[in-house]
């Protein structure tokens, strides 16, 4: 088979995005801002509802004990008591351009989702949809496998429905914040839980924002042993965040039965009496829907269709972001799936967020986005389009290779975030501070290795701190990729002058991929939870794409000798665009493909439809989150 070259994603961006959304540009390289402390006492105590009269308890039984807050929630500190925030920072891997780089792009998040929604500004978002998973077992909510997906779903089922519940009130709790005082949420679920979690929104939400349960029927084949009533519904559970929401009843409405319309007649004017009779009066765009709606799921040809399960329709989204949202608003998706809230979003002119655990899900999200834009209109009746860029950001799991081509000053910033420390560079040699301890950083090249002067050169910048001289501080951190053996030893030659030398100075040598640098965490809590598995580093798989000709114009792709280099790591998803243009839209039907056996398809057929030069792009996600791509040309003759 012949063989291509390998290649990259383009620049990468780095950066931190906490605080008010902007009207500028977005992130810039080498932009960190503190995060706000939303866990403050303030906001606590303002964040449920007061709704005793529902909530108290029958004096004529006695003291039978009642519930009134939400499960998992403490009153001194929310569910920051059981989901500590851990201060990381965001890694920008890659901004998706459609030529306005000076709009706020949108954001596409993989990472924990709780703990990106605590570095978002509260009030920000006009409409949030959530799928969560179903609380119907592991096995049939873990859909792409990543290995991330799977540690997070043996959390929710540990405790049965308890814990589930209060795995995702904390997330609701978040949503609740971020959501403007006019906007809504939906959350989908099905019989398993829906019950149970409706009551837990009651006590977030207040059971006064409830506004309706909404059905969504469907129909697929029953079994020949059918011993109940098929299920053929889920329940989507709507509230809103204050009593005034937005409802727009004229973008949502169906047609007439045409029984209702042989009775009734078409007229925006008055009702009309014939013999004494009044007749109804239709509105001519149709009625608005009842709270069950009949729509199909899809179908196997349909375009839409990307091959997974639990993929929703886009018409149920399009219901729902015309109903509670106008153009220009933000919508958000914090369990985006294959990315259909994201996608519908986008073509229905409005701003989105979205965000899943999974490395793969993100990336067929991240396709499915460039794919829409590329197919829409640059105009359309008389409206110019102005379509903003998407980042792709990275929260707890990075990706080293495009950490070490970064810019210096922008990768002493990220480590210093990440390591707890703050940026200072006030006092020459020195990056930041942990607390009182002046800390250092390397070069950001992999390849690099601190030296034994690097070591001498620090810890003279260490004795002429005011700290030092004054307060007799002799600590000091160096952070690196590596240290070299003379480094080291150089390290241990100042230690050891403590016994016998007031010029000692104690410096801390400290890999940054080291499970040492992990424990160093910003975790705001005062209980020990383990959170150092959220910072690890990645690597990209290196991408091998052989081809040969089959008959006539098809021709056959592998990538079966591509080389995983994260340890433990396997193969979990390929994506191939047979018509690359620069920005990775793949083609239709090769975004998501499994074997019978559920495995990711390494060898693919694809017939072009001339003969000619190709452009061809295959990315490669494996199960830890290492994501790689390979562009390349062909002759099709």
């Amino acid at each position: 088979m012949a063989k291509g070259k390998q290649g990259g994603l383009g620049d990468e961006l780095l950066g931190t995005r906490f605080g008010e959304l902007r009207d500028a540009s977005g992130p810039t390289k080498g932009e960190f801002v503190p995060p706000p402390d939303v866990s403050s006492t303030e906001e606590i105590e303002e964040a449920l509802p007061e709704q005793e009269e529902f909530w108290r308890p029958p004096a004529r039984f006695g003291t039978v004990p009642v519930e009134a807050n939400p499960l998992g929630w403490d009153s001194r500190r929310g569910y920051y008591k059981l989901y500590p925030q851990v201060m990381l920072p965001t890694q920008v891997v890659e901004r998706v351009s459609f030529g306005h780089p000076a709009l706020e792009p949108n954001r596409l998040f993989w990472g924990d989702n709780l703990h990106v929604m605590r570095q978002l500004p509260s009030q920000s978002i006009d409409l949030i949809y959530i799928d969560p998973p179903f609380f119907s077992g592991m096995q049939y909510n873990v859909i792409f496998g990543d290995q991330n997906e799977l540690r997070s779903f043996s959390d929710i089922w540990e405790g049965g429905m308890p814990g589930y519940l209060i795995w995702l009130n904390a997330r609701l709790y978040e949503m609740k914040r971020l959501l403007k005082k006019t906007g809504s949420i939906y959350i989908h679920l099905d019989w398993h839980a829906s019950h149970y979690v409706k009551q837990e929104m009651d006590k977030i939400f207040g059971y006064g924002n409830f506004r309706n349960e909404v059905v969504w029927t469907y129909t697929r084949p029953g079994t020949a042993a059918q011993k109940q009533l098929p299920r053929t519904h889920d329940v989507i559970l709507w509230y809103s965040k204050s009593n005034v929401w937005k409802f727009n009843t004229q973008h949502i409405r169906i047609p007439y039965a045409d029984s209702t319309v042989s009775r009734g007649q078409y007229s925006i004017a008055t009702s009309k009496v014939t013999k004494g009779i009044e007749k109804r009066v239709l509105n001519e765009k149709g009625k608005v829907p009842e709270d069950w709606w009949h729509i199909p799921m899809i179908q196997g040809n349909a375009r839409e269709r990307l091959g997974y399960p639990t993929q929703k329709p886009e018409a149920l989204l399009e219901r729902i972001i015309h109903a509670s949202s106008e153009e220009g608003h933000v919508i958000a998706d914090f369990f985006c799936g294959g990315g259909t809230t994201p996608a519908v979003a986008q073509r229905l002119g409005r701003h989105w967020i979205a965000c899943d655990q999974s490395r793969v899900a993100v990336a067929i999200t991240a396709d499915r986005i460039s794919g829409i834009v590329e197919q829409m209109p640059l105009e359309q009746a008389g409206k110019t389009f102005t379509v903003p860029d998407f980042t792709v950001e990275h929260w707890g799991i990075y990706e080293a290779k495009r950490l070490s081509e970064t810019p210096p000053d922008q990768f002493r910033q990220f480590v210093l975030r990440a390591y707890g420390a703050v940026p200072d560079n006030s006092e020459l040699g020195i990056h930041g501070h942990k607390g009182a301890i002046p800390v250092w950083v390397g070069e950001p090249s992999q390849k690099s290795q601190v030296s034994a002067q690097d070591v001498v050169n620090f810890a003279n910048a260490v004795r002429k701190t005011v700290r030092y001289q004054q307060d007799n501080l002799r600590d000091g951190t160096m952070l690196a990729w590596a240290f070299r053996p003379d480094a080291m030893q150089a390290a241990q030659q100042l230690r050891e002058q403590e016994a016998t030398d007031l010029n000692f100075i104690r410096l801390d040598m400290v890999r940054i991929d080291s499970p040492t640098f992990r424990e160093h965490v910003n975790v705001l809590s005062t209980d020990k939870a383990d959170y150092s598995t959220f910072l690890t580093f990645v690597l990209p798989p290196r991408v091998e794409v052989g081809w040969k000709k089959l008959t006539g114009l098809t021709y056959r792709f592998d990538v079966s000798e591509t080389i995983v280099l994260n340890a433990g790591s396997k193969i979990i998803n390929v994506q191939w665009d047979f018509n690359y243009q620069g920005v990775f839209t793949s083609t239709q039907g090769f975004s998501f493909i499994r074997t019978t056996s559920k495995e990711p398809t390494l060898q693919v057929d694809y017939t072009f439809p001339t003969s000619g030069r190709y452009h061809i792009a295959c990315k490669v996600q494996d199960d830890v989150g290492g994501e790689g791509l390979w562009t390349g040309y062909i002759e099709v003759k």
